[in-house]
């Protein structure tokens, strides 16, 4: 199974790992808890929404 975007991608977009595995989590909570979609992948896994977002640009990391 290949995951898009794959770790490698995201982490031209974020600095490190540790940065990325945080803003991934905090946002698919973010997701489960009923946060407005800011993607249009169509997927369930609120982990793979996040992600999505992260590589879209459309998710603030600080």
């Amino acid at each position: 199974m290949i995951v898009k975007p794959s770790v490698t991608d995201l982490l031209k977009i974020v600095d490190n790992r540790f940065r990325l595995v945080v803003a991934t989590a905090k946002r698919a909570r973010q997701i489960a808890a009923g946060s407005k979609l800011l993607t249009d992948v169509d997927e369930k896994s609120p982990v793979t929404l996040a992600t999505n977002e992260i590589e879209e640009g459309k998710v603030t990391i600080c």
